[in-house]
Formats: C-alpha cells, sequence, structure tokens
C-alpha cells in the first residue's frame, strides 16, 4: 500500500468514527438518525436526523482543534449539502415545507464534539 493511499485509508476511517461519536451525542439528546452518509444527486450530507417534525441535516468536520475543523467547511460545500436536503425533503410527506436545521459538528484529535446548531441555510 502506497503511503497516499495508507493516509486516506487513516483519514476515512477517522471520518467515519467522528460521524460515529456526532451521531451518538445527537442520539442522547433524544434525536433520531435517519440516515448516515445519504447520497443524492446533489452530493452527500454526512447525518440526516429528526426530532419532532424538524429534520436536522449535519456536516461533520475532524481536525486537530474544532477552529481547525470549522476552517474546512467552504462556501461551495454549504451549497452541496443544502441543494442535497432540499432533494432529500422533497421526498417526505411535507415536501420542501419540512421544518429543517443545518448543523456543523466539530471533532478535534481528541474526539470531542462541538456542535454548532443553525450554522448555515435559513430556517
Amino acid at each position: 500500500m502506497s503511503w497516499n493511499a495508507h493516509r486516506g485509508a487513516v483519514s476515512c476511517s477517522a471520518g467515519r468514527l467522528a460521524e460515529e461519536a456526532v451521531a451518538r451525542e445527537y442520539s442522547q439528546s433524544g434525536y433520531q438518525v435517519m440516515s448516515e452518509r445519504w447520497r443524492g444527486r446533489s452530493g452527500e450530507i454526512d447525518l440526516i436526523l429528526s426530532k419532532g417534525d424538524e429534520y436536522i441535516f449535519v456536516e461533520v468536520k475532524k481536525s486537530r482543534s474544532h477552529d481547525w475543523a470549522a476552517l474546512r467547511l467552504g462556501a461551495r460545500q454549504i451549497a452541496r449539502i443544502c441543494n442535497a436536503a432540499l432533494e432529500y425533503c422533497g421526498r417526505l410527506p411535507a415536501g420542501l415545507l419540512t421544518a429543517m436545521r443545518f448543523d456543523a459538528a466539530l471533532v478535534d484529535q481528541f474526539g470531542r464534539v462541538e456542535i454548532i446548531e443553525n450554522a448555515f441555510g435559513a430556517n
């Protein structure tokens, strides 16, 4: 295995562990995990959760610190996530009238999770 392939595998594994930690955090707060790594035509959403009638679309970012993780979320990625969320909600009974929220979940090198509710998008 080449060095780059090894780094990619380690990064993918770390990303999955971060997503699992974030899903646990939300579940402990009464949210239901609807989908993990949901992929539509517009792109992928790391976690889709629900609580009551609201759907929460979560982008998980892992880095050595929460600040570094936050810097990894760019405008193009936000637009992609928003478009994918609209695609997902279009399949729900309330369609695009579904209440939705966009959160960022930041995970540092020690596995600590910081959730930023309403990190982007509009309610």
